[in-house]
């Protein structure tokens, strides 16, 4: 296991001694076998592109890459924030974005054969619009590109303002996501200056437009949270006007991160899920591996044909 946790690049923690300490028997994972984990490696590096699998350190990105997928980070990968929880590169000056991205991305899409794709985006508070017309073009090349592929985005907050919100919402995404990231009494914490009620905020604008099908946010746990106010986040989702939610495992990415508080058991999560179901929630995916990228293909075809999901 050592070996496995070498290469997802990520470090346990002992929640109890506040150091390096052994994985839960759930959370160990399998190298995954086959070629096209070198195949989709060799296609983004072809194109130059940035992915939140690798800088974030996402500990599903070899089963991801061997299944040919990828969730293209966007506008670089120097944020204009420092979140206590995420490892991407912090600049309060990142460098321009790349004007050939959206055709890079596009190519790329159509060499993996993705039929959903979803693009992120690192924080970039340094542009006059925030970076919500470079992934509207992104969104536009897509469609030229794959004219049958669906696309999620996945943005920051756009520190509020409507006016990114449409623009980004004008390219027509298929789903729309804005994580809340962590329970109310945390985010001052854990987020470095998103807020909990503007991410309701910003989710609330979106689903009033009603100009994309599906809206969608993610939870992370382990970070000292209680389960009244994890589901009291959920209700916040849900009543916000999200459809799809998805519950993680916070990992810590390296020894400057925020230390996990606990590693929350499969039964755990799946109490999440029921308790989603519970108020009315179809799509919530709940689990120890589960981030707000990981099987959203998957998410998708279920909400696009109404089956209810369980994960």
């Amino acid at each position: 296991m050592t070996e496995v946790r070498a290469k997802l690049n990520i470090l346990p923690e002992n929640p109890e001694k506040g150091g390096r300490g052994r994985f839960p028997s759930w959370l160990h994972r399998k190298l995954p076998k086959g070629s096209a984990l070198a195949e989709t490696n060799a296609i983004l590096r072809e194109h130059g592109l940035n992915t939140v699998c690798e800088e974030a350190k996402c500990p599903n990105r070899l089963e991801c890459y061997s299944n040919k997928t990828a969730t293209f980070l966007a506008l670089g990968k120097e944020c204009t924030r420092a979140c206590g929880f995420c490892d991407i590169d912090f600049s309060k000056a990142p460098k321009a974005p790349d004007s050939m991205e959206p055709v890079k991305i596009a190519k790329s899409v159509k060499a993996l054969g993705l039929r959903h794709v979803v693009i992120t985006m690192v924080a970039r508070d340094d542009l006059a619009d925030q970076g919500a017309n470079h992934i509207a073009e992104i969104i536009r090349a897509i469609r030229i590109e794959n004219p049958s592929a669906t696309v999620e985005v996945l943005t920051s907050d756009f520190s509020g303002d409507e006016k990114p919100l449409d623009i980004v919402l004008d390219a027509k995404p298929e789903i729309f996501n804005h994580n809340i990231e962590t329970v109310r009494r945390l985010s001052p914490r854990v987020r470095h200056r998103a807020t909990y009620d503007r991410t309701l905020k910003v989710l609330s604008y979106v689903k009033a437009q009603n100009r994309v099908p599906f809206l969608k946010s993610g939870i992370m746990v382990g970070l000292g949270e209680r389960e009244e106010e994890v589901e009291e986040t959920i209700r916040d989702l849900h009543d916000a006007g999200c459809e799809i939610i998805t519950i993680g495992q916070y990992l810590q990415a390296n020894r400057n991160k925020l230390i996990v508080k606990s590693f929350v058991t499969p039964e755990q999560f799946k109490r999440y899920e029921e308790y989603g179901h519970s108020i009315g929630l179809k799509y919530i995916y709940s689990g120890p591996f589960v981030r707000s990228s990981y099987n959203a293909a998957l998410l998708k075809d279920h909400a696009f044909k109404g089956e209810t999901f369980h994960g």
